[in-house]
């Protein structure tokens, strides 16, 4: 992406890809990507990696995962990621190849992750996490964050399920792998929280919905009842001679 570039830009190529109108619940989701995923990668510092893929694969799919119509959330992450000059297939192939392996890690996920800054191993995690231990001007983000998260979540999920294991996974990332602790933990409180938060408006606007629709019900029924109270007396059929 070239370094003139602005979020505008980004902005007006996503919207040019994907017509039609998004949830309102969800635009904001959509366009917070955009910019993030934007100011990253014209940053000089910043380096894409498989990671940061999860992370941004991992985002869009959770906070997007009861979208309606269902039909429309790939195009919608296929202009995203047009938006950027990249490709939807580049994104869900370097994601799933780091989320499959980190699947396989099992209860001793943050361990073994911790293990692999200093590994021989040639795998895409494994050259992942060494490549980011190794480079002291790494350039930190939230979507790399959550793309750590997401690597726990799925081995290991237990581990993350009190405040002392994400404590605990947290301290020993951000040490083995030289990230910003509080900035680390701030960053995945707030992704939990917001994922929380996004479920109850979620809950709420259908309830809303279902109130609306039992409302337009009611008045259909009464209409109904008014109409065949006005309907005047059908004649009495004469008697056949």
């Amino acid at each position: 992406m070239s370094n003139l570039s602005t979020v505008s830009d980004t902005k007006r190529k996503f919207y040019n890809s994907y017509t039609r109108p998004i949830n309102s619940i969800f635009r904001r989701v959509v366009e917070e990507l955009i910019v993030e995923m934007h100011l990253l990668l014209v940053n000089d510092e910043f380096n894409y990696d498989s990671i940061y893929a999860l992370g941004v694969v991992s985002s869009f799919d959770r906070f997007m995962a009861n979208y309606r119509p269902e039909e429309d959330k790939a195009p919608i992450f296929v202009a995203l990621c047009q938006a950027v000059d990249s490709s939807v297939e580049k994104y869900r192939q370097d994601a799933g190849a780091v989320k499959t392996i980190g699947d396989q890690l099992g209860e001793d996920a943050l361990g073994k992750l911790v293990d692999m800054t200093t590994s021989d191993a040639n795998d895409a995690l494994s050259q992942n996490i060494k490549a980011v231990s190794g480079n002291p001007k790494f350039k930190y983000s939230r979507l790399f964050g959550i793309g750590l998260f997401t690597l726990i979540e799925g081995a290991a999920p237990e581990k993350l399920n009190t405040e002392e294991g994400r404590k605990e996974s947290i301290e020993k990332l951000s040490t083995a792998l030289r990230l910003p602790t509080d900035k680390l933990g701030k960053d995945l409180d707030s992704y939990r929280s917001n994922l929380s938060k996004l479920v109850q408006m979620e809950a709420a606007m259908a309830d809303v919905l279902e109130a609306g629709r039992k409302k337009r019900e009611q008045r259909e029924q009464e209409k109904a009842a008014k109409q065949a109270a006005n309907q005047p007396d059908t004649p009495p059929s004469e008697a056949s001679a």
